[in-house]
């Protein structure tokens, strides 16, 4: 067992794997916290810690099961992101099958993926639906809280709940997350940061969080939020268009000052890279500027999603008006699944990103001629949770 320290607010918590479980009467949902996927984000262990510790206190009555599962433990220990790969990058079907059949693994992060699938599908084989999975985060530049998750129509509805600003995207510039593999496996995930890895403030908002989602899925219906830090956005829903990728080599620094959902205007000089400045070449909205020594990803810029157009690609997903673009040239099933496309851009230049968005895809480069575009629409298990209050 190891202790946890959040610096700001000098707080410990002694974890190991399972933080805690609770297990109420049997008519009820599963959920599951996570928490220190990356090693330098305590806040969520911390915020768990608390509020388990609330509900056995006060005997709350509860409904289902509630996990808090702690995730990169020998991160967690060093108070580093990760050791030597990020755990949260490595979460790929093939790759997971790999590390499961080894005997030995390649590296520190590969054992904890394999105790942490470990858990995870125990979970699922023991648990009751509805299953939910939510990923607790911090940032390394100050932030209002905020929700990322992969963009499907069940975790779109879900997340439209909380009372904070929602990005989507994500999934197309993060490859191998927990979340997409559990997402892949139809499940409702998000990920919650909320705020600066050492700021007090941001334990406060993932025990308001985490009330919140107790109540939302009546998992504690009767848990009394003690405040509501979320500050809710004119615009709810976000989408992210540019990431800034850091390679190994690279020497990348933030220039000081940036904050989460910052517009910044045109020639603005953002980070430097190899010796260049980066600058705005017109108006921006940053997010998620790096400012930790481990990470590759530097900076995003978002853009708020216009309600219609959330309203148009909702009623487009319901029609299913994905299957008429296999009619075109250049498209194709990746296979019989139908939830993957490869789209020659050679013949389809005119089929932008943003129409495949709509429709539920997201793009990645697939060769050199080729996209290739998933949806998570088909794996998406809505009939377990119809019965929802919130579905």
């Amino acid at each position: 067992m190891l202790e946890v320290q959040n610096i700001d607010l000098k707080d410990t918590a002694k974890v190991q794997r399972i933080i805690d479980h609770l297990k109420g009467n049997a008519n009820g949902p599963t959920v599951v916290f996570f928490a220190g996927i990356h090693g330098n984000e305590p806040a969520g262990v911390v915020a768990l810690k608390q509020v388990f510790k609330k509900l056995r206190s006060n005997n709350i009555a509860l409904s289902g099961e509630i996990y808090a599962v702690a995730g990169n433990l020998g991160a967690l220990n060093r108070r580093v992101r990760f050791q030597t790969v990020d755990l949260n990058r490595i979460w790929f079907p093939e790759r997971i099958k790999n590390i499961l059949s080894q005997k030995h693994t390649n590296n520190e992060e590969e054992e904890e993926l394999k105790s942490l699938y470990s858990v995870l599908h125990e979970i699922l084989e023991k648990g009751s639906p509805p299953f939910y999975f939510i990923d607790l985060h911090t940032t390394s530049s100050d932030t209002t809280p905020f929700i990322v998750l992969n963009d499907s129509l069940l975790n779109r509805k879900y997340a439209s709940n909380y009372p904070l600003p929602i990005i989507l995207g994500i999934e197309e510039y993060l490859e191998g997350a927990l979340l997409s593999y559990i997402n892949e496996l139809g499940y409702v995930s998000l990920g919650f940061e909320s705020g600066q890895h050492n700021d007090g403030k941001a334990v406060e908002n993932c025990i308001d969080f985490i009330a919140f989602t107790l109540q939302l899925t009546n998992a504690a219906p009767t848990l009394k939020n003690d405040g509501n830090n979320f500050d809710d956005g004119s615009h709810k829903f976000y989408e992210i268009y540019h990431q800034h990728t850091i390679g190994p080599e690279d020497k990348f620094k933030m220039f000081p000052g940036f904050v989460n959902f910052q517009k910044i205007p045109k020639g603005t000089d953002i980070a430097i890279s190899n010796g260049e400045v980066i600058k705005t070449k017109k108006a921006k909205q940053i997010f998620m500027p790096l400012y930790q020594d481990q990470g590759g990803e530097g900076f995003y810029f978002i853009r708020p999603i216009p309600e219609f157009l959330l309203w148009l690609s909702k009623e487009l997903r319901r029609f299913k008006v994905d299957h008429l673009l296999v009619k075109l040239p250049g498209v194709q099933w990746k296979s019989d699944k139908k939830d993957t496309l490869i789209v020659d851009q050679r013949v389809a230049r005119f089929m932008a990103k943003s129409i495949f968005h709509l429709l539920g895809y997201r793009a990645r480069q697939f060769d050199e001629t080729h996209l290739v575009v998933k949806s998570r629409e088909i794996a998406s298990r809505n009939n377990e949770y119809k019965n929802t209050d919130w579905f």
